[in-house]
């Protein structure tokens, strides 16, 4: 891990919050020159502590109404077995995110679709559909009480 000062601290907090934020007000929040402020991002993109900037969409708004949490369970851990259901994982745009756990499940995933028919649509062309799959177990979201993109960075402070 590269050294990060308070500086690039208050960076990170500041890009976090606003990514789409100008350079001059980056470095005027920061107190820095425009050019110190640019280096420093610059740097912290070439260091891969910055990996990328996106737009926060609502899912209501574009026509997502359920967000499941999907855990699956597969038949068999050889090599072989989980490249292919990755692969495929990461075919499927339903899927936000995908973690690999320990315990008595291999996989979380992290799903996003219209309705309760598309989800069904999605679990069984789908993931039922992928070889490998002996189990799956899906909890839908009632609602959704935090929802943060920013990671914690205190304890960097210390």
């Amino acid at each position: 891990m590269s050294t990060l000062d308070r500086t690039d601290l208050r960076i990170l907090a500041v890009l976090q919050g606003e990514g789409r934020i100008s350079n001059a007000e980056l470095a005027e929040r920061v107190n820095l020159s425009p050019s110190a402020c640019l280096r420093r991002l610059q740097r912290l993109e070439a260091d891969k502590i910055v990996t990328g900037y996106a737009a926060q969409v609502d899912p209501q708004a574009v026509g997502l109404g359920l967000q499941a949490f999907v855990r699956v369970q597969l038949a068999k851990h050889e090599h072989a077995a989980v490249e292919r259901f990755v692969e495929r994982v990461n075919d499927w745009d339903e899927v936000v995110a995908c973690h690999a756990l320990t315990g008595d499940m291999d996989y979380l995933l992290h799903v996003y679709v219209a309705d309760l028919a598309d989800f069904s649509r999605f679990l069984l062309d789908h993931l039922l559909n992928a070889s490998g799959v002996a189990d799956v177990n899906s909890s839908f979201v009632l609602r959704t009480v935090k929802r943060s993109p920013s990671l914690p960075l205190r304890h960097l402070q210390r």
